[in-house]
């Protein structure tokens, strides 16, 4: 890459082919995300990104379920079961759902069609992926959210690491999500990260501008990774319904919730958390697949109040242009 900046892998629909050219363009490096797409998906978005001669990477969500009890699963199910009634949702007969994402088909893919760099997400992978990806010509990293699963990463053999802070919006990956990471500021966990494992790192979490490329740089980091600031971007995704509560001014906080997928996870605070947080269980993915109809349903609906607004804390700075641009303001003062 050109310059210090890598485009996050969005899981659920933001990160496109589109907004990975045009940030490959920019001379930035960008991921796909690999998570919830089927292996073919996958395989189609790695080709046509590979026509455009830019390198990118593919993000794999590592099977580390959070099984949740039955009981617990049909309680939350029958407390949220009114907000889907506007749109027709029986989510109280919802199945709980316990699945992998297709890893294996997808770690197959990876191996036999190697991309040039790709990342996990959740946990560790096992030692004979890692290497199994690495003799395919893969570079491999791990993303980690303390030092002590940097170490455990480090000890995995991977070829580098992403730091996630706890000011990261989306999913937190950790690997104890009964733990959300402690909320220390970007620089410092990439300093304590380099401190114990000497890998190169992408700073993930809260990055808003320039100054904050410059401080994750100084304390060691190779580059930054971005993904609220480009969910606004041309290109990118992400519903109108989410685009729009990024820039609504009445949005005034993020929240660290796991109401709508049993997994922490930082978001725009609003209705549905305030309902429902208090009660929700640790439950993933079973909890994403129970309230994957309802979010879909609302954000056609433009009902933001029922939507998971995945932002990090520097979402105020997101804004409507051109990813190439939004790269060339990230990196002018380097």
């Amino acid at each position: 890459m050109d310059v210090p900046v890598v485009a996050a892998p969005m899981g659920g629909g933001p990160t496109t082919t589109g907004l990975a050219a045009a940030v490959g363009a920019a001379g930035a490096f960008a991921f796909l995300a690999a998570g919830y797409k089927t292996p073919e998906a996958t395989a189609d978005e790695i080709s046509r990104t590979r026509a455009t001669g830019r390198p990118f990477g593919v993000n794999v969500f590592v099977p580390t379920p959070v099984p949740v009890d039955e009981a617990e699963f049909r309680r939350y199910a029958a407390r949220i079961a009114p907000e889907g009634a506007p749109y027709g949702l029986d989510l109280a007969a919802a199945t709980r759902i316990e699945d992998d994402d297709h890893w294996a088909a997808k770690i197959d893919l990876l191996v036999r069609n190697p991309v040039p760099v790709v990342s996990f997400t959740f946990g560790l992978p096992p030692a004979t992926v890692v290497r199994d990806l690495q003799r395919a010509g893969s570079r491999v990293l791990v993303t980690i959210t303390d030092p002590t699963e940097a170490g455990a990463a480090a000890d995995l053999g991977v070829d580098g690491l992403v730091a996630q802070s706890a000011q990261a919006g989306g999913h937190f990956g950790t690997f104890t999500p009964d733990r959300p990471p402690p909320a220390r500021p970007l620089p410092e966990l990439v300093g304590r990260v380099g401190d114990r494992t000497g890998l190169p790192i992408l700073a993930a979490g809260g990055v808003a501008g320039g100054q904050d490329v410059r401080a994750a740089l100084a304390a060691g980091a190779t580059a930054v990774l971005v993904g609220t600031l480009l969910l606004r971007a041309d290109g990118s995704g992400a519903s109108r319904t989410h685009r729009d509560a990024l820039a609504d001014p009445r949005r005034d906080r993020t929240v660290v919730t796991r109401a709508f997928t049993g997994r922490p996870a930082r978001a725009l605070r609003n209705g549905f958390v305030d309902r429902h947080d208090s009660a929700a269980p640790l439950g993933y993915p079973a909890l994403h697949h129970l309230t994957r109809p309802l979010r879909t349903a609302a954000a056609q609906a433009g009902d933001a109040d029922r939507l998971h607004l995945w932002a990090g804390t520097g979402w105020r700075a997101a804004r409507a242009a051109p990813a190439a641009e939004i790269v060339a303001e990230l990196t002018r003062t380097l």
